[in-house]
């Protein structure tokens, strides 16, 4: 192996230390956005509170009934990026006596989903597949 294709290793191995590195990083934008968003598509859900310590969270909240808590849970679950998603408690709220109540209590973990080797790069040139044009004559 000669030394620029030594080298070029060398390069190769940095850049994908750090993009992993980038990867990984998982800032309070994304979560936030994540949350919000799987937040939306649950009916009757509402967090009190969200506590966050490295990628591990624990949210607090209120739902109009236990499916929808557990709707929540497969919601978090299937957007990709929460893993562990467990369940501490859930209590009927005897507080609100005119309609049915839950608190509950949720840990998980916070990631963001696997990269897809296959996509470009944001700032690659998009490509665009053109049909081939005939042209007539006559």
């Amino acid at each position: 192996m000669d030394s620029a294709e030594k080298q070029r290793v060398v390069l190769q191995q940095r850049i994908n230390i750090i993009e992993e590195l980038q990867r990984n990083r998982t800032g309070g934008q994304e979560l936030l956005d994540a949350l919000a968003n799987t937040v939306s598509r649950s009916d009757t859900v509402w967090l009190t509170s969200m506590q966050r310590t490295g990628n591990a969270l624990t949210l607090v909240g209120s739902a109009g009934s236990i499916n929808a808590v557990a709707n929540f849970i497969t919601q978090l679950k299937r957007s990709g990026y929460f893993d562990q998603v467990e369940i501490k408690e859930s209590t009927q709220d005897p507080a609100v006596t005119a309609v049915q109540m839950f608190n509950f209590t949720l840990t998980a973990q916070f990631a963001l989903p696997p990269a897809n080797p296959a996509a470009q790069p944001a700032n690659a040139p998009a490509q665009a597949a053109q049909a081939p044009q005939t042209v007539k004559k006559g």
